[in-house]
């Protein structure tokens, strides 16, 4: 299995993967990014990485949307995967797998501490999938989030 970091060129292949995810989830009319938003992020100031897993052709059939944050309890960083998709017809095939594991080496080669993601609660296949890999489920967290206007008036009382 062959996997590649994303470039400049690419941008417009990084969005189409995150509109088919959002898609998946149910949330495609919540992509309001844009091909220069990602370019600039990504590639001018580096806030994120896109890692392809590349099929036998060559063509990339998934992709992984990483960052780096931070465990002060660990004293490391980690990695905190945001986005991973696999193409619906190469699902099952080990391309979900292999991102993850070529993750958990990056990780690894990186000195960081975890490896680490969100899943929606009714993705079951995700679910089991992540479970049977040895991930495990963080009981007695629940994920908060500022957004949009509510960020907006927030920052700004």
């Amino acid at each position: 299995m062959e996997f590649r970091f994303a470039n400049r060129q690419d941008t417009a292949l990084i969005l189409d993967f995150i509109k088919k995810l959002a898609d998946y989830e149910k949330m495609l009319d919540q992509v309001v990014a844009t091909e220069k938003d990602l370019e600039n992020l990504l590639f001018d100031k580096g806030r994120a990485e896109v890692l392809f897993v590349l099929n036998q052709d060559k063509k990339e059939v998934g992709f992984a949307l990483f960052f780096h944050n931070f465990s002060t309890f660990l004293g490391k960083s980690g990695i905190y995967l945001e986005d991973l998709f696999v193409l619906p017809e190469f699902r099952g095939k080990g391309y979900g797998k292999g991102l993850l594991k070529k993750l958990a080496q990056i990780a690894k080669e990186r000195d960081c501490g975890r490896l680490e993601w969100s899943c929606l609660d009714w993705n079951t296949p995700s679910i089991v999938f992540y479970l049977s890999l040895g991930a495990k489920k963080m009981d007695g967290w629940t994920t908060f989030r500022l957004s949009g206007e509510t960020l907006d008036k927030f920052a700004n009382e």
